[in-house]
């Protein structure tokens, strides 16, 4: 039945990739519309063409991660992630630096080591013992998986959605600042440095959705709950210990990104904002692994939308461009968005009574009880 699931899975991942391959084709367009300069909207449209074949590989490798994790498979799943991580950094090196291709050789070594991680996960999947019970090979019967599984893709989807796209809003609004080269610069920057360290607290968070998905299958409320409260301190731990190390070297991050002085100055002023953010993103990161768990992907998806694009998007257009502080006022706005998606998760979480809480096997949503 396992097996029938990660191969529905597999077939949603590839209709969610055809639909964004679409957007992705004609992003040049899009961009244009958004009043973005030309010039880089012509240079992002060509990076996301040439890496759109590895959105499906993406796609495909998210679908066995879930898989091996949910069978506690850790010790592959690392070495299966580390060789094809240090073949990439081969790879993207030879195409940029090596090769005539330049930028654009950048999108390709991400498409082919992405590639290259879900054919060696898939292989490992396929031809390991310890899956003899749960992967039986390609079957038919996983169509009729394929509509239960939308019921918690699509508002798994959408609640991831909402998230990623606030951060990506901003690189948007960045470019219609007056000085747009440096302010996208420094915005993108920042994006790439909360995403950076956001993977410490996406690991826990897809640990933790796993393990109190199983506690509560399993009718163990009390250790779904313990499993949070650790998943969660540890994430914080971990955040602060991030955000200390930005706080002293801040200005050599800065230059894995940039030579130029004047950003690297402006990123050093964004450092107190950018560790505020990590760290409220470290706490909602569990939380809404927590949801994913307990199947509240509908609730999540209704906070993100209220939090970001009610409450933070709104602000951070009034402080940047009303008020007149630029990058700073739009990363505030973030703020605001993340600290209250955070609170609203962290009260859905407290408030629900876990000692009375099940999960239902027919439609995977935990009944919840809010006191």
């Amino acid at each position: 039945m396992l097996g029938s699931y990660l191969q529905s899975s597999i077939i949603i991942a590839f209709l969610f990739s055809v639909m964004v391959s679409f957007l992705w084709f004609y992003s040049e367009s899009i961009l244009i519309l958004l009043h973005q300069e030309p010039q880089v909207s012509k240079l992002a449209a060509l990076y996301m063409k040439l890496l759109i074949p590895g959105l499906f590989a993406y796609g495909f490798l998210q679908c066995v991660l879930r898989f091996l994790q949910t069978q506690t498979v850790i010790i592959p799943l690392v070495v299966c992630s580390v060789i094809p991580l240090a073949i990439h950094v081969g790879i993207t090196y030879t195409l940029v630096f090596l090769t005539p291709l330049g930028y654009r050789g950048a999108p390709l070594a991400a498409t082919i080591s992405l590639w290259i991680s879900f054919l060696v996960l898939a292989l490992y999947v396929n031809c390991a013992d310890e899956f003899k019970d749960t992967w039986k090979g390609i079957s038919k019967d996983s169509i009729r998986y394929v509509l239960p599984n939308l019921k918690l893709a699509i508002p798994s989807a959408v609640m991831v959605c909402l998230e990623y796209c606030a951060f990506e809003i901003l690189v948007l609004l960045a470019g219609l600042l007056p000085n747009s080269e440096s302010s996208t610069s420094l915005i993108a920057m920042c994006v790439n440095t909360e995403a950076v360290t956001y993977m410490i607290t996406y690991g826990f968070s897809a640990a933790v959705s796993t393990r109190v998905s199983n506690e509560l299958g399993a009718g163990n409320p009390v250790r779904a709950k313990n499993a949070i409260a650790v998943t969660l301190k540890l994430s914080i731990f971990l955040a602060l210990t991030v955000i200390l190390s930005l706080a002293f070297g801040h200005n050599i991050w800065a230059s894995f990104f940039t030579t130029s002085p004047i950003i690297k100055r402006e990123f050093a002023s964004m450092t107190p904002l950018l560790a505020v953010s990590i760290l409220f993103d470290s706490a909602q990161g569990i939380l809404s692994g927590v949801s994913r768990g307990c199947g509240w992907q509908h609730l999540a998806a209704w906070t993100n939308l209220a939090t970001f694009y009610g409450i933070g998007t709104p602000i951070a257009v009034l402080l940047g461009f009303k008020m007149g502080l630029y990058a700073k006022g739009l990363w505030i706005g973030l703020i605001c968005g993340l600290s209250c998606q955070a609170c609203a998760l962290l009260l859905i979480t407290v408030r629900t009574k876990w000692d009375k809480i099940g999960l239902s096997v027919e439609n995977g949503k935990a009944q919840s009880v809010l006191a």
